[in-house]
């Protein structure tokens, strides 16, 4: 199925695939401007409470699968007549039962022609995400180009493209595509849905590229070093530059996600994982983004346990000196310096909020 067939009447709303379509097209290789929001039917649920959600979390979803019954028990029922037909009642954006099972009762064919009708031509997101469920449960390749696309809306449809992907025999392809293309919650989904696959082919992404700074990149982080067998790969540090700064991101977000993921304190071979980038980090040249990772990992080492760390005392101990070895060079500390100048983020954390026994020079008190 072509990503571009079918274009909306003049004058008529604004389809969300068309939406995503469009944001999509100027930069193919980058995330969606805010995750394509706002979204063409934003008037109509801006300030909209919305249907509550039901108290019995098991009976999530049985409203949208009674209308998806009464639609199919029709044979002359067309998809159009379910364009506005779930705007009153609570939609579920994750896989749900329920809607699954509606998909599954009908006849395959028939479901599938409906989820592509309301996906690609759906303007209600509600509309839209009943037909991503229909899809994600019964639908074949054909659709991955259409759910590629409407999966760029990651915050919403995020959850649903990725479980459709994941049930595919050519997912993992498509999951990486998508990886590429989304941030925030919809990065979450995706890295997780490789994770849950673990198939070779998406190590090498995983292990340079599934993190991109988020902060919610904590909820896979330490799955990502675990599925990905990062302490099997620590000798491509030594040639892999990218590595190494993904590496960094890794461990910093495993040393700060309590709560949401697996910390360093429990990833078994975080002693080793910490000495093989303090050794390699320290041989590339500078860069802001290096900097604030080094300065983020001797914090941790700094104020915390060893174990906090997940390494001995003898390590940490080593660990710290090394970093701040790097931190105190005169091209690291322009470099550093240079950042705050240009009111960079973490510039700016660090020069109010460093440890106080770290004494980096690049930020001198006052």
């Amino acid at each position: 199925m072509s990503e571009t067939t079918g274009t909306g009447l003049p004058g008529s709303p604004t389809t969300l695939f068309d939406h995503a379509l469009r944001l999509h097209r100027p930069a193919p290789g980058e995330p969606l401007r805010r995750d394509g929001e706002p979204y063409p039917d934003d008037g109509l649920h801006r300030h909209r409470k919305g249907p509550p959600i039901p108290e019995d979390r098991h009976s999530v979803g049985k409203d949208a699968a009674l209308i998806l019954d009464a639609h199919f028990a029709r044979a002359s029922a067309l998809p159009g007549e379910l364009a506005d037909a779930f705007h009153d009642v609570h939609i579920p954006i994750h896989p749900n039962e329920h809607i699954a099972a509606a998909a599954e009762r009908a006849d395959g064919d028939r479901v599938r022609r409906t989820g592509r009708w309301l996906v690609r031509h759906g303007t209600d997101r509600c509309s839209v995400t009943v037909g991503l469920a229909l899809l994600a449960a019964v639908g074949t390749a054909d659709d991955i180009p259409l759910i590629r696309t409407i999966g760029l809306l990651s915050n919403r449809f995020g959850p649903l493209a990725a479980h459709a992907f994941e049930r595919q025999p050519a997912g993992v392809e498509a999951l990486l595509w998508l990886a590429e293309r989304v941030t925030g919650w919809g990065r979450v989904y995706v890295v997780e849905a490789l994770c849950r696959l673990d198939d070779p082919t998406a190590r090498p992404w995983l292990l340079r590229r599934a993190c991109d700074g988020d902060v919610l990149n904590g909820y896979f982080a330490g799955t990502v070093a675990t599925v990905a067998r990062l302490h099997e790969a620590l000798a491509d540090l030594d040639t892999d530059s990218e590595m190494v700064d993904h590496v960094g991101r890794l461990l910093h977000l495993m040393s700060d996600c309590g709560g949401m993921g697996l910390t360093l304190a429990h990833y078994p071979h975080a002693g080793a994982v910490l000495e093989a980038h303090a050794r390699r980090a320290g041989s590339l040249s500078p860069t802001v983004e290096r900097y604030f990772t080094i300065a983020m990992l001797a914090q941790h080492l700094t104020t915390e346990s060893s174990e906090a760390a997940g390494c001995t005392v003898a390590q940490q101990q080593a660990l710290r000196e090394a970093y701040l070895e790097v931190l105190d060079r005169e091209e690291w500390i322009r470099t550093a310096r240079a950042g705050l100048a240009a009111d960079d983020s973490g510039m700016r954390w660090l020069a109010d909020h460093r440890a106080p026994r770290l004494r980096l020079r690049a930020f001198p008190d006052g």
